[in-house]
């Protein structure tokens, strides 16, 4: 297909007439703009107002660099350096701000909706160097005739557009969907959410900057509106007119109505904005996914349709390779326990939750936290999972203290966790998600598809009992209840914990997949050796698969000992029939 769109763009300005090629010279470097709020919007989920502005800072390192310093082969390939660098660097320090780990997504979209109306205002306050309001215009640029310009811009269209393509396919490209879609899951099997996002940002803040410097150097003109808001909206209504995360969907929205606007825009000059407007109120209330939706709809139904996978067949199936089984001492042979904690309090304001618990996990032993609701034992589980939880204590993980680390970090001192609800990627394949944990270990792609994985014999066990081995190339969301808790529990343990955290793994599942999955932790502590903290409200699930018990209640332990301890216990008893005064 790039083939086919290159050949397209050779022999396409000599066909058309020469109002239409100045015209579409223009919308194809728009469209590679729309191409960069596709990937950031479409893809990783991060609404941005402010990609105009590294269109503005290309096009204005163009002009500034012609008109004020001088123009030659040299000068121009150093002004195009210098905006790629301008706009990364801006993108960059955007992106450290908008994405720190903590950071609401609102943050982002605040942001990046200043960036823009900040830039326009520096431009403003540059006086003649940059024009201020009036822009530049007549600098010396390369005069070639628009055949040539229309294949220089129908170029990088097409090679930015297939990059992308391969992009979003790849490895890296399903973290990005991954990242959309759960976030937090992402950040708890150890995926590096806030670096990706950086990176996305500033290199499509880098392209966004080569497009709005072929813009410039093609038009010979720069203008604040360049950098300005009401470009960045545009953008985003070209992609959500186009097709949010399909990429081509956007390409044509840009050029569609930047093409149709050059036309209406002298005869209906204000009527066609509203026409804009509210064909995307339609597009957005009728179909969320653009015009693309429609195509891709009919060419699923009228398509040739997809022949059924072979066993044989290379490209329909997944080889899973054996890993060698995750002990405790893979952080270093130092003999230290999996996890200890000292004093762990959490506080919410005057709201005290967990206060002074004190206990330590060892090798090999499956650890049970029981308690009424509302005694902290799931806060207690974030406390050991996100450095920045706990307001006192501390908790070691192997001899390392997870001081403030962020999940992701705290995933690579040993800690896997899974959580009350189950929590997947709803769009993705079950390969497809047991490929993205183990990024961390394994990395990812950036322009291929990697068609294995390799997982630990944990992980592989889990496949196999569910019976997900069979359907790696099934959506999670039409998995069932138990088939979502095992490929949940399976990509936990694809990460290599040393310490495994369970929130409620059984709720939901009928009596046989309880069963199933008592053994299958029973396995994880006695063949692997893994320290299993597991929060169950079902008490006799406890009892049959605990070594030790630890009992909560309104925050603080009442109890640590064996399960004939605990159950015999009239402390426990107590506090599960609301005696509260008696536990006092």
């Amino acid at each position: 297909m790039g083939l086919i769109a290159l050949t397209t763009v050779m022999i396409a300005p000599y066909f058309l007439d020469r109002y239409l090629v100045n015209v579409l010279i223009r919308a194809l470097f728009l469209a590679v703009l729309a191409i960069t709020v596709d990937l950031v919007w479409g893809f990783a989920g991060i609404l941005t107002f402010g990609q105009s502005a590294f269109f503005g800072i290309g096009a204005y390192a163009c002009a500034l660099v012609a008109t004020h310093y001088g123009f030659g082969p040299y000068w121009f390939f150093g002004a195009f350096l210098i905006g790629l660098a301008a706009a990364a660097l801006t993108a960059w320090l955007v992106g450290v701000l908008s994405f720190y780990h903590g950071a609401s997504p609102l943050y982002s979209s605040i942001i990046t909706l200043a960036l823009p109306i900040v830039l326009v205002q520096i431009i403003f306050a540059g006086g003649r160097f940059t024009g201020s309001s009036s822009g530049i215009s007549g600098f010396p640029t390369y005069y070639w005739a628009v055949e040539t310009w229309f294949v220089i811009a129908g170029v990088m269209l097409v090679v930015i557009g297939c990059f992308a393509w391969l992009f979003v396919r790849s490895d890296l490209g399903r973290i990005l969907v991954a990242i959309r879609e759960n976030e937090d899951r992402c950040a708890y099997l150890g995926i590096p959410v806030s670096r990706i996002k950086i990176a996305l940002f500033t290199a499509c803040g880098s392209i966004g900057a080569a497009a709005g410097f072929g813009y410039a150097a093609f038009t010979n003109v720069v203008a604040p509106e360049l950098g300005g808001f009401l470009l960045g909206t545009e953008s985003l209504i070209w992609v959500a007119l186009g097709g949010r995360g399909t990429l081509i969907g956007p390409i044509f929205g840009a050029i569609g109505i930047d093409v149709t606007s050059s036309y209406l825009s002298g005869t209906l000059p204000f009527l066609w904005k509203f026409i804009v407007g509210v064909l995307f109120v339609i597009v957005i209330v009728l179909l969320p996914n653009g015009f693309a939706s429609l195509v891709t709809g009919a060419w699923r139904k009228f398509g040739p349709k997809r022949r059924s996978a072979d066993a044989n067949d290379e490209r329909a199936s997944h080889s899973i390779l054996l890993r060698p089984a995750p002990t405790v001492t893979r952080l270093g042979s130092n003999g230290e326990k999996p996890i200890i904690i000292e004093g762990l309090g959490c506080r919410y304001g005057s709201l005290s939750v967990l206060g002074d618990l004190s206990f330590e996990g060892r090798p090999g032993e499956l650890l049970s936290i029981v308690g009424p609701n509302g005694a902290g034992k799931t806060t207690l589980m974030r406390c050991i999972s996100n450095g920045s939880e706990r307001t006192a204590g501390t908790v070691r993980i192997a001899g390392n203290e997870i001081a403030k680390r962020s999940p992701e970090k705290v995933v690579g001192l040993g800690v896997g966790r899974s959580f009350q609800n189950t929590s997947l990627f709803d769009s993705l394949t079950v390969g497809d998600c047991l490929r993205l944990s183990r990024y961390r270990i394994d990395g990812a792609r950036l322009l291929r598809r990697t068609h294995h994985v390799a997982l630990p014999k944990p992980a592989l066990g889990i496949l196999e009992a569910t019976g997900l081995d069979k359907h790696l190339d099934q959506e999670t969301r039409y998995l069932s209840h138990g088939q979502k808790r095992g490929l949940e529990l399976a990509m936990v343990l694809a990460t290599e914990p040393s310490v495994l955290l369970l929130d409620e793994p059984t709720a939901g599942l009928t009596k046989t997949e309880r069963t199933a999955i008592g053994d299958v932790l029973l396995s994880l502590t006695n063949s692997y050796g893994l320290c299993v903290i597991l929060i169950e409200h079902d008490l006799d699930f406890v009892r049959q698969i605990s070594d030790r018990i630890v009992v909560l209640h309104e925050g603080r332990m009442v109890l640590d000992g064996s399960v004939e301890e605990v159950v015999s216990s009239d402390l426990v008893k107590s506090v599960y029939s609301g005696h509260a005064a008696e536990v006092a």
